[in-house]
């Protein structure tokens, strides 16, 4: 069913069983949500431990008391815990709560308020401010700068991270403050940054002294089978370069064991860590320590942590091939769409048809598959060919997510026959 090449009577026969086949799928009443890359019940399992395995007397460590105040860098063990699986020195991370999407909206504020490590002043306080945002990328990202009133600057992604030349044109602009980079198993598109391009962003020399790359490291262990696929240390390599104040990095347990209750963690330059600790001083004592502590005893360290992510990826796996053998039966054949095989994380992207992404979108909100908005993955929510779609299959049980394959694919079908059908009759005009 290449629509291009179907005469307009074979045209209208392909839309109107379609047709059939999207109304069958709205009987069946389906009510599924792949809206977010959200852990399934059954991976919330594997955690269960977690919740008993800190005794009351067992909360003081390197002779810290985790139930008082104080340590706002986070327990000794939690920064050892990380930096082993980071690779860097605990005294380059700062452990916080539960979610590193809050410390990286937290590093941005500052920047706003006060200006980061080399700023000459605070963000807030200059007339222009850009950000780059590699696209399709993670639209929360995307969302933190954009809060703040700075002109998001989208950067194309290709099979190896963004597109390194437009990266250093951009940042030949004393404006451009910084870039959202998630480097391994990315959101959405599940790439992983060549070694090439790690070391050419390392190698950056910004026109701005205080340009930071956000190094959103949320998936570095989340492989869909084995272990997860190693990538250069960035810390270590920006040091190497003469730039060892340019990246600060951030991770969490959220994909590991609970995303409302792990801890996460930002590591970066010595200085940057001292330069943080000093602005986040008037604002807290110091994160939930007593909860680091029982996400470092369930966790334990880095080979412990693997073995559960193994776990991880065993439940995970099944429901990405759901998809992806479902997108090789009935859209290969008809060259329908585009879309990548990760090796990890938690989402697919999908490329349409220019022009076909919103409408096949509002077609599976008909039948009751809820997905992530099209264009949600750009800044500003505006895909200009209007063809991205993230796939996040982690949630719905494997059964459901094999109807929703099914389902998806009946909706794009129907979307870019309905797209072909109008201009084959505005040419019949």
């Amino acid at each position: 069913m290449n629509t291009v090449q179907l005469s307009p009577e074979e045209l209208g026969e392909s839309y109107h069983q379609t047709m059939e086949e999207f109304l069958c799928w709205k009987k069946k009443g389906l009510s599924l949500n792949m809206a977010r890359g959200k852990p399934s019940k059954e991976q919330l399992e594997l955690s269960r431990g977690s919740f008993s395995i800190l005794d009351f007397d067992q909360c003081i460590e390197d002779g810290i008391d985790a139930r008082n105040y104080g340590e706002i860098q986070g327990m000794p063990s939690a920064r050892r815990y990380w930096a082993e699986l980071l690779e860097v020195d605990p005294s380059q991370c700062f452990v916080g709560g539960s979610s590193s999407l809050t410390m990286m909206y937290d590093l941005i504020a500052k920047a706003w308020s006060h200006g980061l490590l080399h700023s000459e002043k605070p963000w807030g306080q200059l007339e222009a401010v850009k950000f780059l945002c590699p696209a399709p990328g993670y639209d929360r990202h995307f969302r933190i700068t954009q809060a703040f009133g700075m002109k998001l600057v989208p950067i194309p992604m290709t099979d190896e991270g963004p597109d390194m030349n437009a990266v250093r044109q951009w940042a030949s602009d004393p404006t451009v403050k910084g870039i959202w980079c998630v480097p391994k198993y990315s959101n959405p598109d599940g790439i992983i940054y060549s070694n090439q391009v790690i070391e050419e962003i390392a190698s950056l020399r910004p026109a701005a002294p205080d340009f930071v790359v956000m190094w959103d490291n949320a998936y570095l262990i989340l492989a869909l089978q084995g272990d997860a696929q190693p990538i250069p240390e960035i810390l270590h390599l920006c040091a190497q370069k003469g730039n060892p104040d340019l990246v600060v990095e951030f991770a969490s347990t959220s994909k590991i064991t609970l995303p409302g209750a792990g801890m996460a963690v930002m590591a970066a330059s010595e200085n940057n860590i001292h330069y943080f600790t000093q602005l986040m001083e008037p604002q807290m004592i110091s994160y939930d320590k007593v909860n680091q502590l029982r996400q470092v005893h369930f966790l334990q360290d880095r080979d412990h942590t693997l073995s559960l992510m193994r776990q991880h990826g065993e439940i995970l796996r099944p429901k990405f091939e759901a998809f992806l053998e479902e997108f090789e039966q009935q859209l290969a054949p008809h060259d329908l769409a585009s879309w990548t095989r990760p090796k990890g994380g938690y989402f697919i992207g999908l490329y349409t048809k220019p022009g076909c992404a919103k409408r096949t979108v509002e077609l599976c909100r008909e039948i009751g598959l809820i997905l992530t908005d099209a264009g949600a993955t750009y800044p500003y929510g505006h895909d200009p060919n209007d063809r991205h779609i993230r796939i996040a299959p982690s949630y719905p049980p494997l059964e459901e997510v094999r109807l929703a394959a099914k389902a998806f694919c009946t909706c794009l079908k129907l979307a870019t026959l309905e797209q072909q059908y109008r201009r084959t009759a505005l040419d019949a005009i």
